[in-house]
């Protein structure tokens, strides 16, 4: 059997309403006897004390003084009626054995009664309920001490009325706030049964493959929250479903570039084969000529020197052809660490400087120091090709330029090597770093150039976090060419150039 919830709210709060109502209401209801019991106990602690003092003042107004015992027995109906007149109360005198000596009712003997006169003759008070009647017995005190007891009989009806009452009023008010809480209370819940409701359906709508375009619920609770979570919840599945499509169309364009890579491929080894096709067609020519002229010391020797020349080219490419090869496919363990920037140009600069004064070309260094994060052996095989073609492509008497700058703004090191050769044509800017790309094929071969250098450089730049531009020219020498390279500063550098600010 299924039970709405919000039945359930109800009835749970109708079953907290009647514990609340009888808990405050005994709680009211004990106070209020309490309260009662304490204006009684007062009046008659009261009446008792004009009790005592209208017997001993009697007992003093006797011209004569007897015994406390004697003027009981003598006085003691008189001081009775005398002193249910005064206090509007029926009052009995016993005398300290028990024996009653005067009373302005006829009072009956029970055992009950015995036993609360015995406490009031040992000087005690003692006081029961008798259907609508307090018995009240005290101590009678005289001039010589206890000479008896008296005896009250105290109507409360008056009071257990008013307690009926309240009893009866917390009894139909309790029903009442119980039976209005419990139908508010299943109106109120209802709202609550209606939001669940619409949040199951707009799950279900979900369910469905369907998508909500707004939150269910418009509220400022839980409920409200968890409406807003189904909304994001159905959006997220939205754009998860919608990345998938983009995703399989990535996929389908990335099948179309490994096409595409397959044809560059192709083209890449037959650049490869015509690369090294020219260097042994002509090791091969100067084999058969030597073969005919065996005897000829000029061709021997224009033999040796070219014969020489082609295979140092042909090792060179096929060094950096592997190496390029090997960066493309695997990810070699840089061995990071701080490496001075300008100490190791400094370095490289002295390694080339002999190569350049070979070729009558002046080279200048403006270094900042500065710390990079970086694998020494490839930050000095970028300077080192860097600087080479710098030489290759110079012109005679030409200028090599060397800076590097410190960036605090960007956190930079940037590096620009600059030669006084001829500039690179726009159309030619953007095929620099191509393998096998070269600008001018005759030069290339005359200087050994391979077309792989750059290529080369640009993959060890990437590795070690950096980039490397093609700058046009020199802002201070004008005509040229110029590259930038830009590596991250070290945490080191930073750290000391902040304490030197």
């Amino acid at each position: 059997m299924r039970v709405s919830i919000k039945l359930k709210f109800s009835v749970f709060l109708a079953a907290l309403l009647i514990l609340t109502v009888v808990v405050l209401s005994s709680l009211v209801l004990r106070g209020i006897e309490r309260n009662q019991q304490s204006q009684i106990e007062g009046i008659l602690s009261q009446q008792t004390r004009l009790v005592n003092l209208n017997v001993r003042q009697s007992y003093y107004t006797e011209s004569v003084h007897l015994d406390q015992d004697v003027f009981l027995q003598r006085n003691g109906r008189r001081l009775a009626q005398e002193l249910a007149n005064s206090t509007g109360l029926p009052i009995a005198l016993y005398n300290m054995t028990g024996q009653q000596v005067g009373a302005s009712f006829a009072s009956g003997e029970s055992e009950l009664v015995q036993e609360t006169l015995d406490y009031a003759l040992h000087n005690k008070i003692a006081y029961h309920e008798q259907g609508d009647t307090l018995l009240y017995a005290a101590p009678l005190d005289g001039p010589d001490g206890q000479m008896g007891a008296v005896w009250i009989q105290y109507p409360v009806q008056s009071y257990q009325d008013f307690y009926a009452r309240i009893l009866q009023l917390f009894m139909w008010a309790g029903i009442a706030v119980v039976a209005l809480s419990f139908i508010l209370g299943y109106l109120f819940y209802n709202r609550f049964a209606v939001a669940i409701t619409r949040l199951k359906k707009s799950a279900d709508f979900i369910r469905e493959g369907n998508y909500i375009t707004e939150s269910p619920l418009k509220r400022k609770d839980e409920l409200g929250e968890l409406g807003q979570g189904i909304y994001y919840m159905s959006t997220s599945i939205q754009q998860n479903i919608t990345a998938m499509h983009a995703e399989q169309q990535k996929l389908q364009l990335a099948i179309e570039k490994l096409q595409a890579l397959e044809k560059q491929q192709k083209q890449y080894i037959g650049n490869i084969s015509h690369e090294f096709k020219t260097p042994l067609t002509s090791i091969k020519a100067y084999v058969e000529l030597l073969d005919m002229y065996k005897d000829d010391p000029q061709l021997l020797d224009d033999a040796t020197s070219n014969i020489g020349k082609e295979t140092e080219r042909l090792y060179e490419m096929v060094e950096k052809v592997l190496h390029l090869s090997a960066l493309e496919k695997y990810d070699f363990e840089n061995q990071a660490e701080d490496v001075e920037v300008s100490a190791l140009l400094e370095d490289a600069c002295g390694r080339m400087r002999g190569k350049a004064e070979k070729f009558a070309l002046n080279m200048e260094l403006d270094l900042e120091p500065a710390v990079i994060r970086s694998d020494r052996e490839s930050l000095m095989h970028i300077f080192i090709n860097m600087l080479d073609n710098a030489i290759k492509y110079n012109i005679p008497d030409g200028v090599i330029r060397v800076k590097s700058e410190l960036r605090m703004q960007e956190r930079q090191a940037i590096i620009r090597i600059y030669n006084s050769g001829t500039p690179i044509p726009a159309e030619a800017r953007e095929k620099i770093f191509e393998p096998f790309y070269t600008v001018n094929k005759d030069r290339a071969r005359k200087t050994g150039g391979t077309g792989l250098g750059l290529s080369l450089v640009k993959q060890f730049v990437e590795k070690q976090g950096g980039t490397i531009t093609l700058l046009s020219g020199d802002p201070e020498a004008g005509e040229g060419v110029t590259f930038q390279l830009m590596f991250p500063l070290a945490d080191s550098s930073l750290q000391v150039r902040n304490k030197s600010e």
